[in-house]
């Protein structure tokens, strides 16, 4: 069946107009200029896509989508909002679509449990908590095969409480105290096997007091902190 000149340009009318009645409903302000609707954003310099997401009169909903700066445009990352955006769920990509981490923001800062993975894996790598946008309770790291490689244990954003260093076989290596955000206690070095090698106190990240050093699990010495040094008195000669 033909289509007559007529017909055509009616043809070509009404898809001009759906073209430029889809192109109306992106990147809309409402009557107070605040964002509305669709939204797509772009790299300022490639002009690709940066992010597609759905406003409602200024506030972020549903499912907000980020992408890298490049040809493939990889998906990276994701944003759910609810509680009229005041909450979002993040979680970031790689590339190949494996997760790099995810948690929750309450008013853009984190909060309660972020997690990491080990890069091309669905392992856990790190696990943290947060209050408020700071660190608070046990951040724990983990080696590729799930043990646990470090524990710190936070306050407010610092290093506040026991801190433990381990191998890979289940070894605690170190044992300390720290005390707004420095080494301050009780301290306990091990090697590899298990052993202890010194053990004493820290304050303010210094040594204080006495600290034993040991050989092969064996006391080997003792030694006093601060090291108090002896200076030899020197006869100035002068030169011929």
């Amino acid at each position: 069946m033909k289509i007559n000149k007529i017909g055509f340009a009616v043809v070509l009318l009404v898809c001009t107009l759906i073209t430029a009645f889809a192109q109306e409903k992106i990147n809309q302000l409402d009557a107070k200029g605040k964002k509305d609707g669709v939204w797509k954003g772009t790299f300022e310099e490639s002009k690709r896509p940066r992010y597609e997401g759905t406003f409602d009169h200024g506030v972020e909903v549903g499912t907000f989508k980020y992408f890298d700066d490049t040809k493939a445009q990889s998906l990276i990352g994701t944003r759910v909002f609810s509680e009229k955006g005041k909450v979002a769920y993040t979680t970031f990509f790689d590339q190949k679509g494996n997760n790099v981490s995810e948690g929750k923001t309450v008013n853009r800062l984190n909060e309660g449990v972020w997690k990491y993975y080990h890069k091309a894996s669905s392992q856990l790598m790190k696990e943290e908590f947060y209050k408020n946008g700071k660190l608070e309770g046990i951040q724990k790291i983990f080696f590729p095969d799930g043990a646990i490689a470090e524990e710190t244990t936070f306050k407010n954003g610092l290093r506040e409480g026991v801190y433990k260093i381990y191998t890979p076989n289940g070894f605690v290596v170190e044992e300390s105290t720290f005390k707004n955000n420095e080494y301050d206690g009780p301290a306990i070095f091990r090697d590899a096997g298990g052993q202890i090698v010194s053990k004493g106190n820290f304050v303010k990240n210094e040594k204080k007091g006495m600290w034993e050093f040991y050989k092969d699990g064996k006391l080997e010495k003792k030694e006093k902190y601060p090291v108090r040094v002896k200076f030899e008195k020197r006869i100035n000669i002068p030169k011929p």
